[in-house]
């Protein structure tokens, strides 16, 4: 079982600077202890290609004079805390100074590369070239001589290089460099035999260690990349402009792949990494682990030591204070699994595209609307969800429209929006409705026949539409197109023309188990996050999950609600978390004062009454009512997060 809190400590040093002079064993000790760290994944080699131990297959920091990464290793084995060793794989400085044979070319525009070449930042290498080799000697190094529990590698993705050895290996199998589909083909065939080399490395010396590679991001469906990992960690810093509502998405699919241990990955920094000096309030990293472990996930918070080598006391009483709050509420995170109501089909996986605005959306609106909700991909179960919700994009591979035909058939249901029904022109399901083809018009108004918070209007919606007409579906909004697009030539005020009243158009319709929305509104809302496009959508989801949702609670939107089953116990865990968060400076999105929330009205389905119902860690007891298949019960306060024990 994976550590739960961990630390990832970046150690990323010139050259020119003196290094590990004022290492001690007992100091690095002492701040584990204070931070109440119990896995500490530390450094063989970093971005500047340097090594921080004696080395054949390498060279040793010119300013170092002794193994810092043998006396790490020692530290933490004394006091029982594990030890990954992190290897940088993608940047290498200071070969690549040496070696411009393998250098990653990022485009055949010699101007490009140029102006890449001459930024200031670490280089990446081509995995493609004899580079590899030198990489793997590396591993194996490290692995004979002080077989690690895991390794940690770093800055590594499929990319497309223009390169002469990419080139040419590229022509020998016959594929077309002017070819997007085949440069890509090819990027990750590259990126497969990295993957198969390097894990290669560690399984000759050890059957156990743990091994991850680190992109910055767990691509959906990509079970090339998933399956080259023995777990996941989610790098995900909200001040580095990941932002909070990141890692819940991310971790929403990760918590669906079967016997995968992950971990939340966030840091110490104001910003991001390499910020000597920067604290992020201790607040902010209290949320923070808590929003790992009510998603499923491990902690890890990432830090960098001082070129000197000391451990920074105030990070690690920072760390402290998170980690001791974590440390305690384990026994009720240990093999806890995921409750979902809702699976949502990702965008991202059906098209391969990680920046599609659908999934973002939709992940913000389920996370502000408080519902149990996965991300799924096509190979992923259905079985066991009560709602499939399908965003914006078509549903391209016949087995999954087969899998959706069978979820409705079967009495799931479903919300769909955009393209997402929609193959040869026509729905997949019956709708109630039929499909027009894509509207002209863009932006267009929404109509509501539901209540809303400002009344019975027209509403902006800037997004994509399709054109439908109901047929014997219920029409639950209407959608008005504007006098004319805006053009150089035809424009209106300063923004759009208004909306045209005498063109009313089906909007969206509901028939049976099957709703359909005819914007692209989880797209839209990632984008302009207009209340009219949540209002609409929680409107249709509450119409379609009526009383089968599994937890209601009465909790703000910027509030996350999870619930998790820990089988051998007999009990459910509902964590219910609140931050206030704030813009500082620059996009930089900050958790500083706790307003806690009081008095917080739950609702939970359970099969029988429970035996009982606990705050925990602190054991105190709630007094509830169970009715028709429901507990019932009030939390007196959550303080940033809040866990409650419910007994079968």
């Amino acid at each position: 079982m994976l550590r739960k809190r961990q630390v990832h400590l970046d150690f990323h040093t010139n050259g020119t600077l003196p290094v590990g002079k004022n290492f001690s064993k007992e100091q690095f000790q002492a701040a584990l202890k204070a931070g109440h760290v119990d896995s500490i994944t530390v450094f063989s080699k970093c971005h500047h290609g340097w090594s921080y131990h004696p080395t054949k297959a390498n060279e040793m920091h010119p300013c170092l004079d002794f193994d810092l990464l043998g006396a790490q290793l020692e530290a933490c084995n004394e006091i029982g805390v594990k030890a990954p060793v992190y290897i940088s794989a993608g940047f290498d400085e200071k070969e690549y100074v040496k070696h411009p044979e393998w250098h990653y070319i990022c485009s055949p525009d010699k101007a490009d590369q140029a102006e890449y070449e001459s930024e200031v930042h670490f280089h990446l290498l081509c995995f493609n070239t004899d580079y590899l080799d030198f990489l793997c000697a590396q591993i194996e190094e490290v692995m004979v001589n002080y077989n690690p529990c895991g390794i940690f590698l770093d800055i590594i993705s499929p990319k497309v290089c223009y390169c002469e050895k990419c080139l040419a290996d590229m022509k020998k199998l016959g594929l077309d460099i002017n070819s997007e589909e085949d440069r890509w083909k090819f990027a990750i065939n590259v990126f497969d035999k990295y993957t198969q080399a390097t894990n290669a490395a560690v399984r000759k010396h050890s059957d156990t260690a743990t091994i991850f590679h680190n992109s910055g991001h767990i691509p959906k469906g990509d079970y090339g990349f998933i399956n080259s990992n023995t777990h996941l960690e989610l790098e995900s810093l909200p001040t580095g402009g990941w932002g909070y509502d990141h890692f819940p998405l991310s971790a929403a699919y990760v918590r669906t792949l079967k016997n995968t241990e992950f971990l939340g990955m966030t840091g110490k920094f104001h910003h991001s990494w390499g910020e000597f000096g920067g604290f992020k309030h201790p607040n902010a990293l209290i949320y923070e682990t808590s929003l790992s472990i009510a998603n499923g996930a491990g902690c890890s918070i990432g830090d960098q030591m001082h070129p000197l080598g000391e451990m920074n006391m105030a990070t690690y009483g920072l760390i402290g204070k998170a980690y001791s709050l974590v440390e305690e509420k384990e026994p009720w995170i240990n093999a806890a699994v995921n409750v979902a109501d809702i699976a949502v089909l990702s965008a991202e996986a059906l098209t391969g595209n990680r920046d599609v605005k659908a999934d973002i959306g939709a992940n913000r609106m389920l996370l502000e609307g408080n519902y149990l909700y996965n991300f799924i991909d096509t190979s992923m179960d259905l079985s066991g969800y009560k709602l499939l919700i399908l965003p914006d994009v078509s549903v391209f591979d016949d087995g999954m429209i087969e899998k959706i035909k069978r979820f409705s058939e079967n009495g799931g249901k479903i919300i769909a929006s955009g393209e997402s029904l929609i193959k040869n022109g026509e729905f997949i399901l019956d709708t109630g409705a039929v499909y027009k083809g894509n509207n002209e018009f863009s932006p267009t108004y929404l109509v509501p026949r539901y209540e809303t918070v400002n009344g019975s209007t027209e509403y902006l919606m800037r997004c994509n539409s399709c054109k439908i007409e109901a047929v014997d579906g219920e029409v639950i909004a209407f959608m008005q197109n504007p006098y004319f697009n805006r053009t150089a030539e035809h424009f209106c005020s300063h923004a759009h023309a208004p909306n045209n009243p005498q063109q009313n158009f089906t909007g969206a319709v509901i028939k049976d188990n099957v709703a359909y929305i005819g914007w692209d509104i989880f797209s839209a809302y990632a984008r302009h996050g207009h209340l009219c496009f949540k209002e609409l959508f929680n409107y249709v989801i509450d119409r379609m999950l009526g009383d089968s949702a599994t937890v209601s609670v009465n909790i703000p939107d910027k509030g996350v609600v999870t619930y998790t089953r820990q089988c051998a116990e007999n009990r459910n865990i509902l964590h219910l978390l609140f931050a206030h968060t704030t813009v500082r400076g620059e996009r930089t999105e900050v958790i500083e004062d706790t307003v806690p929330l009081y008095n917080v009205e739950c609702a939970v389905k359970c099969n029988s009454a429970p035996s009982s119902i606990s705050l925990v860690p602190s054991g105190v007891a709630l007094d509830f009512d169970y009715k028709d298949g429901k507990a019932t019960f009030t939390v007196p306060e959550v303080n940033i997060h809040q866990m409650i024990e419910i007994c079968d």
